[in-house]
């Protein structure tokens, strides 16, 4: 099985890609609006199919990327029934099973936070998922979306500690950057269900919190009771319109030397690789501004602004970096060249006049 964790440190929500290695199928748990370029971009490169979307409750502190998702690849959206969102495509259930390849999550009601809550137990129950209906020495609050503390106590005693205690629990959020837990440890450690803690010690735990509401409440539970869609349906603008792009799940947009070839006149092309390496036997593009990678955030003046750059180096590697640098220094529209001046060879493509390629040399290796 294929398994990563993802984190929005936004929001402070994990977000979990499970795969099936045999037939390709994965689910996203959580998913997150804002991240669904990076998650589209790991299930593609690890070459999976994203077959269904679960929450695991709804969220009141971010929008969910179920919709986005299903609009991207054509997922399914589960969700609790007990939520009574809308767009679900399959309302879950105590019980239910939901499948991806020859692997199984069982779903199992966890309320108490919200009236929607659900945990999800892998197959072998080495893993669990619950939201936040259990949290890493701690657990979710329980005075809005209809939550009850008497009813998380029963929910997290009898349906996430009764769990195998080596089996592995991974919580919706943590605001310390732990990533995971295990039964045995929430059993022993957790402050508030752990231990010989019981109901009442629990409910007037709960009862005095005091917390303020999530910030992003009024905005994000409408829009999680419709699953994330957008108010009048309008999709985000994601793919950039000056060029086809592909994103890596680095976080860097790619342009393939085809696509740069028959746009050349329209970007700005940066190689940032040394002086000795321009002239050498890949050569250079033609029009390309070098502008090493050690000078590039002290030459930035001499880019500009409003037009598409393409950053190139030997092999991508540096130029990545570069992206990254241009983007964060206000570069709105930037791409790397995917695999460099050695994939432009391999495809062999036209280099500047001049140079030694351009001489019918090839470069080593």
């Amino acid at each position: 099985m294929i398994f990563r964790q993802l984190f929005d440190p936004t929001s402070s929500t994990y977000t979990y890609l499970l795969g099936d290695s045999a037939s390709g199928e994965a689910l996203l748990i959580d998913p997150v609006f804002e991240q669904v370029p990076r998650d589209l971009a790991l299930v593609q490169e690890l070459g999976l199919r994203l077959v269904a979307t679960l929450d695991t409750h709804v969220h009141a502190d971010h929008v969910t990327g179920a919709w986005r998702l299903q609009q991207r690849c054509g997922s399914r959206i589960a969700l609790a029934e007990a939520a009574g969102a809308e767009l679900v495509d399959r309302p879950l259930r105590h019980g239910d099973r939901v499948a991806f390849g020859e692997r199984f999550l069982t779903v199992r009601a966890t309320p108490g936070h919200t009236n929607g809550c659900l945990t999800y137990v892998l197959d072998d129950q080495r893993m669990a998922f619950t939201g936040d209906s259990l949290l890493i020495r701690g657990c979710g609050r329980t005075d809005f979306q209809q939550g009850s503390p008497q009813q998380l106590f029963a929910s997290v005693r009898e349906h996430i500690l009764s769990l195998p205690e080596d089996c592995l629990l991974y919580p919706a959020h943590d605001y310390r950057g732990v990533t995971v837990t295990s039964v045995a440890e929430e059993r022993r450690f957790n402050p508030r269900l752990g231990g010989d803690v019981d109901e009442g010690d629990f409910t007037g735990y709960m009862n005095h919190l005091g917390l303020p509401h999530p910030k992003l409440m009024a905005v994000a539970v409408p829009a999680n009771l419709r699953c994330g869609r957008p108010e009048g349906d309008a999709p985000p603008a994601e793919q950039p319109g000056w060029a086809p792009l592909t994103l890596r799940f680095s976080g860097v947009w790619e342009i393939e030397p085809m696509a740069l070839l028959e746009r050349a006149g329209e970007v700005q092309i940066v190689d940032v690789r040394e002086q000795p390496e321009f002239l050498d036997r890949l050569g250079h593009l033609s029009g390309a501004h070098l502008v090493p990678l050690s000078q590039l955030l002290s030459r930035l003046d001499e880019l500009d602004r409003e037009q598409p750059v393409v950053a190139v180096c030997r092999s991508g590697v540096r130029s990545a970096q570069a992206s990254v640098l241009l983007s964060k220094n206000g570069f709105a529209r930037v791409a790397n060249l995917a695999g460099g001046m050695l994939r432009w060879h391999s495809e062999s493509l036209p280099v500047a006049p001049g140079s030694m390629a351009a001489t019918g040399e090839l470069p080593a290796g």
